[in-house]
């Protein structure tokens, strides 16, 4: 186990705790230009979004209208869009990540892939950094790097195919309190794009330290952020469940 790992799981809260939480319960905001590009829609989506800890399943609710709610398990690749009163599947996909193929920056996307998306993310972004604790998931420190006068400590990760995510290999940066301050990733689902993803805002909830701001920036050659974002996701609050 690396040091700069130990030192970031402990800022977030700590082992100890996190072992103890089997589900988190978060009320979002989705905003930004994106997803007008994609064909979603141009009003915030204020959402409820519950996550398992321990493996890849997640749920938005409301999805598109009232009465839908949108699940994604990674288990068996299924993406399901469910009536909210008694959990109803109204439509399956499975095997969806394949289907952004041959996609442009403009090309419009399905709901179900707009799911599928933001449900990887979310979950990826709510675990961590204790995903990186798993088994299968690898770590090592790299060179450190100035940003706003700060030194920030870089840590590279390099995920498994049987977590959905970005892109297999992403870089986390720290501050010298240990807290995250941005991560570097290529979108796989939207044709590679490059990204400068910023946090901040952070609060305690349940004993955990969450970023309550995150804004997304395309990544320039430089390895600078660009001006403006993209993408904005907004936390208002974080219930947590103990594990069953």
């Amino acid at each position: 186990m690396n040091d700069l790992l130990d030192h970031v799981i402990s800022a977030h809260g700590g082992r100890e705790r996190w072992s103890r939480i089997g589900s988190l319960e978060v009320r979002t905001k989705l905003h930004g230009p994106f997803w007008a590009v994609r064909g979603f829609s141009d009003e915030p989506l204020n959402e409820t979004v519950t996550i398992d800890t321990r493996r890849q399943l997640v749920r938005f609710s409301p999805w598109g209208r009232p009465d839908h709610d949108f699940v994604f398990r990674a288990d068996d690749d299924v993406i399901e869009l469910r009536a909210a009163s008694d959990g109803t599947v109204l439509e399956s996909r499975t095997g969806i990540r394949s289907t952004y193929r041959g996609y442009d920056l403009t090309s419009p996307w399905q709901p179900l892939q707009v799911g599928y998306f933001i449900g990887y993310a979310m979950w990826n972004y709510l675990t961590t950094p204790f995903l990186f604790d798993r088994p299968d998931v690898t770590s090592h420190e790299g060179e450190p790097w100035t940003e706003n006068g700060e030194v920030w400590r870089r840590l590279h990760v390099e995920f498994p195919g049987s977590i959905a995510t970005h892109t297999a290999r992403q870089t986390f940066y720290f501050g010298d309190d240990g807290l995250l301050r941005r991560l570097d990733y290529e979108v796989d689902v939207n044709v590679g794009v490059a990204v400068a993803h910023y946090v901040g805002g952070y609060r305690t909830f349940e004993g955990i330290r969450f970023p309550t701001r995150r804004r997304v920036h395309r990544r320039n050659a430089d390895n600078s952020a660009g001006e403006n974002w993209s993408i904005g996701i907004d936390i208002d609050g974080v219930v947590a469940h103990g594990r069953s």
